[in-house]
């Protein structure tokens, strides 16, 4: 069975980007992003990928877009989320890594959510979804400061 799980990190405010691109430097975290989503497949969407601007090494991407005529060499493509997720079913993991728009999408399918709370108020464009969580437990927190002094907190949900 498949596990699809949300990895995202929010501002205090919901932001999650701004101009395409993360509104802070946060290697801790981009370090545990690329442990826990390497061996995986990674389900983005195309801006989202536009924004990185390459394919991340040890995973395999699948890109979410409308447009049927899409193509990159190197990555699955899928028209929705649904779609994306049947293109992973070999693995037991799979994680969403956004952007707004799929988070949307995908917190009525995901399994589990590694949220990176990062405590700043930041300018943005690009928001996490609210969520009920009521529909969630919390099965860890770990409460980090960045080298650069930034504080934030590592906090896993699973679905109730």
């Amino acid at each position: 069975m498949t596990q699809l799980s949300i990895i995202v990190a929010i501002a205090n405010n919901q932001v999650i980007g701004i101009n395409n691109t993360l509104p802070w430097h946060l290697p801790e975290d981009l370090k545990r992003f690329r442990a826990l989503t390497t061996g995986h497949h990674i389900i983005m969407g195309r801006k989202t990928y536009e924004s990185l601007g390459r394919l991340l090494p040890g995973r395999i991407t699948v890109i979410v877009t409308r447009n049927k005529d899409y193509q990159l060499e190197g990555a699955l493509i899928a028209h929705s989320l649904e779609a994306a997720v049947a293109l992973c079913k070999n693995d037991d993991e799979v994680f969403l890594i956004g952007g707004a728009e799929l988070y949307q999408d995908g917190l009525k399918l995901a399994d589990k959510l590694y949220i990176t709370e990062v405590d700043l108020t930041v300018d943005g464009d690009a928001f996490f979804p609210q969520f009920d969580l009521n529909l969630w437990q919390e099965t860890t927190r770990e409460v980090h400061t960045s080298a650069q002094g930034l504080p934030f907190s590592y906090i896993t949900y699973m679905r109730k």
